[in-house]
């Protein structure tokens, strides 16, 4: 059977949620929904499902290099997405392969605490992922409680925002977009759910209408990973986010509703969003 040989490959390192709707299953399903072949390093084993986070045990940061290692060998990476790196020891070996091995693009999405609150990352494993990863990141993207721990401001005010994004960028990132959820837009309308990006190319907020749901589970990883894949597929950064933050909205739109807490959102939904420009 013949196959296509440039398909993109997009690779997540990134925990396991059994539940199926956030981490390294979400940024599979994310990367297979815009044509790209996903390859998937495993950090962590989360106890979760869609009402919480209920522990985790993680794996050393030697049998990440070990997994990571292969893949690399084989493939010609794209684009690596980063998702929950829970240990300064992992999150080391992480940067010291990636540093070698110098994929195209690296999308960081700095995962530091579980919607439910479930800290999922300690100040030590912080301090090495600002100090290392940061740096070799094409794009970082924090949602707003993830920038406001990692800055240490308070973010309220559009000042606040470009505060903790000048901050970021100081640290060494190329990129960041600082997913802000439900806020207004700085002119007042609260009815968007609003991304902000900052960078050499400069500023640009990406709006979409805020869905008022509880079907939200997994939209951070979604979002990141959809990013990824555009890149992989060779599209701009910005128009990458344009359409990732479509895909997303359509995802939440029609989430399936299953689950007792937070459902995942649908994945598949979101394909017909795939090549729009």
């Amino acid at each position: 059977m013949e196959t296509d040989k440039n398909i993109p490959v997009c690779l997540s390192i990134a925990g396991l949620d059994p539940s199926g709707g956030a981490g390294i299953v979400a940024d599979i399903r994310t990367f297979s929904a815009f044509g790209c072949y996903p390859a998937a390093v495993l950090t962590s084993v989360t106890f979760q499902n869609t009402q919480g986070v209920f522990g985790a045990e993680h794996m050393s940061g030697a049998s990440v290099r070990r997994q990571l290692e292969p893949v690399f060998d084989d493939f010609e990476i794209d684009t690596v997405k980063t998702g929950m790196l829970p240990t300064a020891d992992i999150i080391a070996l992480t940067a010291e392969v990636l540093s070698e091995r110098e994929p195209r693009n690296i999308v960081v999405d700095p995962v530091v605490r579980s919607t439910s609150g479930y800290d999922l990352i300690d100040d030590k494993a912080l301090n090495e992922l600002i100090g290392h990863l940061f740096p070799l990141a094409t794009l970082v993207t924090p949602n707003l409680q993830e920038a406001e721990r990692i800055t240490g401001i308070e973010i309220r005010t559009e000042q606040d925002f470009l505060a903790a994004a000048e901050k970021m960028l100081d640290k060494g990132a190329e990129n960041v977009l600082i997913k802000g959820g439900h806020s207004t837009d700085g002119e007042g309308d609260p009815g968007l759910a609003v991304d902000r990006f900052y960078g050499p190319s400069g500023t640009r907020k990406f709006k979409a209408e805020f869905i008022k749901t509880t079907s939200t589970h997994g939209t951070g990883c979604t979002l990141s990973s959809a990013i990824a894949a555009n890149l992989a597929r060779g599209l701009g950064l910005l128009e990458s986010v344009g359409i990732a933050k479509k895909f997303v909205t359509e995802a939440i739109r029609t989430s399936p509703g299953i689950g007792k807490g937070h459902s995942p959102v649908n994945h598949w939904a979101g394909v017909k969003i795939v090549g729009e420009r």
